[in-house]
């Protein structure tokens, strides 16, 4: 089986657990999501954290986000520009969301883009040496190679329910790895303690 092929089981395999996870654990999945990682994430005043809205049986990373903008952070969004881009809008309360595509909402044209410090990142599956699968498109692999052409090293954390981890995810070239995993056990570092 091809990199590819084995990515394409395990993006299914997983998503079909997540699917199968009842919506009032998600919720408190969610919650004690934010509890292991609310304090535990460096960000300070002015902080650029990406998080994202829930879409199909995504975890809500609303609570986690609402805590560090309690902190300090700017908070920003995911928008879907085309069919190969995503870029990070402002979400300030009480802004209006509009449909971005894809079944996704985001704040609308007039919102400022920013360039995330702290990337939340959504995924269809990982293994415990920080590699991810996405959902196939290759937006956020794309988002995160343009912050490193303008000079920028974003923290990555990827969000999943415990459910999604696989024993090993055959990384390719263009595989950005993760610094660490949140899942409804706790934050688990993979490369440098970016606490």
């Amino acid at each position: 089986m091809t990199p590819k092929e084995q990515k394409a089981q395990y993006r299914s395999e997983r998503l079909a657990a997540r699917d199968a996870v009842p919506d009032e654990d998600r919720i408190e999945k969610g919650l004690a999501m934010a509890a292991h990682a609310g304090d535990a994430i460096a960000v300070g005043p002015g902080s650029i954290v990406s998080g994202f809205l829930p879409i199909r049986s995504e975890v809500d990373i609303r609570p986690l986000m609402a805590h560090l903008r309690a902190r300090g952070a700017r908070l920003c969004v995911p928008v879907i520009l085309d069919r190969s881009t995503i870029v990070f809008r402002e979400l300030v309360p009480g802004a209006p969301l509009v449909s971005c595509g894809f079944g996704t909402f985001g704040p609308g044209p007039d919102a400022a883009e920013l360039d995330p410090d702290v990337m939340l990142v959504p995924l269809s599956a990982f293994d415990r040496t920080g590699h991810r699968i996405g959902y196939g498109a290759g937006y956020y692999d794309r988002a995160i190679e343009r912050l490193h052409q303008k000079g920028l090293n974003p923290r990555l954390i990827g969000i999943a329910f415990d459910c999604q981890e696989v024993p090993s995810v055959p990384a390719e070239p263009h595989d950005i790895r993760l610094d660490a995993i949140l899942t409804e056990s706790g934050l688990n570092f993979v490369s440098e303690v970016i606490g």
